[in-house]
Protein backbone atom coordinates (compact mmCIF):
# COMPACT_ATOMS: atom_id res chain seq x y z
CA UNK A 1 0.00 0.00 0.00
CA UNK A 2 1.03 3.31 -0.79
CA UNK A 3 2.13 6.12 1.59
CA UNK A 4 -0.64 7.82 -0.39
CA UNK A 5 -3.19 5.42 0.17
CA UNK A 6 -2.27 4.90 4.47
CA UNK A 7 -2.62 9.10 4.86
CA UNK A 8 -5.70 8.94 3.30
CA UNK A 9 -7.00 5.98 5.10
CA UNK A 10 -5.70 7.83 8.50
CA UNK A 11 -7.38 11.22 7.18
CA UNK A 12 -10.73 9.77 6.78
CA UNK A 13 -10.70 8.20 10.38
CA UNK A 14 -9.59 11.68 11.62
CA UNK A 15 -12.13 13.23 9.88
CA UNK A 16 -14.85 10.83 10.48
CA UNK A 17 -14.01 11.50 14.53
CA UNK A 18 -14.71 15.19 13.84
CA UNK A 19 -17.65 14.53 12.06
CA UNK A 20 -18.87 12.23 15.08
CA UNK A 21 -17.94 14.93 17.73
CA UNK A 22 -19.63 17.84 15.87
CA UNK A 23 -23.01 15.74 15.23
CA UNK A 24 -22.48 14.85 19.26
CA UNK A 25 -22.20 18.24 20.37
CA UNK A 26 -25.18 19.79 18.53
CA UNK A 27 -23.31 21.65 15.96
CA UNK A 28 -26.08 22.27 12.67
CA UNK A 29 -25.32 19.72 9.54
CA UNK A 30 -24.81 22.42 7.19
CA UNK A 31 -21.75 23.45 9.11
CA UNK A 32 -20.84 19.95 9.73
CA UNK A 33 -20.45 19.33 5.64
CA UNK A 34 -18.99 23.25 5.12
CA UNK A 35 -15.96 21.75 7.65
CA UNK A 36 -15.64 18.35 6.57
CA UNK A 37 -15.29 19.65 2.78
CA UNK A 38 -13.05 22.20 3.84
CA UNK A 39 -10.83 19.38 6.06
CA UNK A 40 -10.70 17.24 3.21
CA UNK A 41 -9.50 19.38 0.89
CA UNK A 42 -6.66 20.54 3.06
CA UNK A 43 -6.11 16.63 3.75
CA UNK A 44 -5.70 16.08 -0.03
CA UNK A 45 -3.28 19.38 0.00
CA UNK A 46 -1.52 17.55 2.40
CA UNK A 47 -1.09 13.75 1.65
CA UNK A 48 -0.02 15.22 -1.75
CA UNK A 49 2.76 17.70 -0.28
CA UNK A 50 3.82 14.71 2.54
CA UNK A 51 4.20 11.88 0.07
CA UNK A 52 5.08 12.92 -3.29
CA UNK A 53 8.60 11.96 -4.54
CA UNK A 54 11.13 14.40 -5.26
CA UNK A 55 12.27 14.61 -8.87
CA UNK A 56 16.05 12.98 -8.83
CA UNK A 57 17.74 14.52 -11.35
CA UNK A 58 21.72 13.27 -11.78
CA UNK A 59 24.74 15.11 -10.38
CA UNK A 60 26.45 16.85 -13.08
CA UNK A 61 30.11 17.71 -12.70
CA UNK A 62 31.02 21.79 -13.94
CA UNK A 63 28.94 22.65 -17.35
CA UNK A 64 27.65 19.93 -19.43
CA UNK A 65 29.98 19.68 -22.86
CA UNK A 66 28.56 20.24 -26.44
Amino acid sequence: MSSFAIYTIGFIIFLGGLIWAAVALGVPGQWVAIGAVILAGLGLITAVTNTRRKDETPATEGEPSN
